[in-house]
């Protein structure tokens, strides 16, 4: 038995080489026949058949709120009249002659007003160095002149005169802002005017200065 094992017509590496050249050769066959094969697919086109909503793109037109008028006032409810109430007729002279050239009573124009002019305030109320009186009171008081229609009705109190001091120390536009009549009110501005003032000073410059005064009216009893 083993010696027909050794024989040579058992022996495999006597056919290796028609066993290779076999293989190739089929090998070759299946590699020329796939790319033969035609791989592509067919894409297949996939159909909805059913219905498409369409759907309808509406434009919104912007409208616009009409104003309307305010509505009418209601009307006046008629008021009843008896029918015993007579109402006179009223005669037109339609027929009556009008002069055309006949000069027509026109009422005069209206008078212009005459606007003053403000003048400008050129004095000081108040300043560093306020006027200052020359002679005392009591010295002023005594150059009155006691009017005799106030002492027949017996007027007594204070009359209060307002000036101005310029810058010489005079007196200035003076003038009643509280009297008692009589004719003290001209008095009190008489002996105003006699007084002397030293002027009043604004950083060292004299100015005019807004000044008042009471002059004092009394009977000696």
């Amino acid at each position: 038995m083993y010696s027909d094992m050794k024989n040579p017509k058992y022996d495999l590496r006597t056919y290796y080489k028609l066993f290779w050249e076999t293989g190739v050769i089929i090998s070759l066959l299946i590699f020329i026949g796939l790319t033969k094969v035609d791989l592509n697919t067919e894409k297949t086109e996939l159909t909805y058949k059913g219905e498409q909503e369409v759907v309808k793109m509406e434009e919104v037109v912007q409208t616009q709120q009409e104003e309307r008028p305010p509505s009418p006032p209601r009307p006046q409810v008629p008021v009843q009249v008896p029918n015993s109430e007579i109402i006179e007729d009223v005669e037109i002279n339609i027929d009556a002659e009008i002069d055309m050239e006949e000069a027509l009573d026109m009422p005069p124009p209206p008078q212009e007003e005459e606007v003053e002019e403000e003048q400008e305030e050129d004095f000081f109320v108040s300043v560093e160095k306020m006027p200052k009186m020359k002679t005392s009171m009591a010295e002023l008081q005594k150059k009155i002149v006691y009017p005799d229609k106030a002492q027949k009705a017996g007027i007594e109190g204070r009359v209060i005169v307002q000036f101005v001091v310029n810058e010489k120390g005079e007196v200035e536009d003076p003038r009643v802002i509280r009297g008692i009549g009589g004719g003290c009110d001209e008095e009190a501005v008489r002996v105003v005017k006699l007084a002397k003032f030293e002027p009043g000073e604004q950083r060292g410059v004299p100015v005019r200065v807004q000044y008042t005064l009471p002059i004092m009216f009394m009977l000696r009893k």
